[in-house]
């Protein structure tokens, strides 16, 4: 399994919930998808944070290559300051002490 952090900087006045919430809900329908959360930063309201976990990095890049995500990052574009920011991440898993 791999979570991937997505982070946006967004301009003044603007909400990008709801395009967050349909990039979250046509993710939630792509093969490998296991889960997401949207989220703002306490102390910069402007930083957004998108952390979704994936069966494999291959379900992450198909998603991330896909015609449905590239359309909804253009309308995204025009709202956020900075170039959206992507890193993957492979989950460690935890063994029990013992």
């Amino acid at each position: 399994m791999i979570r991937v952090i997505t982070g946006y900087r967004v301009k003044k006045n603007v909400d990008i919930r709801p395009l967050l919430l349909k990039l979250r809900m046509d993710a939630m329908q792509y093969p490998g998808f296991v889960a997401a959360e949207n989220m703002v930063s306490r102390r910069d309201s402007s930083i957004f944070l998108v952390v979704s976990t994936w069966e494999g990095p291959e379900n992450w890049i198909a998603w991330e290559k896909s015609k449905l995500r590239v359309e909804l990052l253009k309308e995204l574009e025009p709202l956020v300051e900075d170039r959206t920011r992507v890193e993957m991440y492979d989950i460690i898993p935890t063994k029990r002490w013992g």
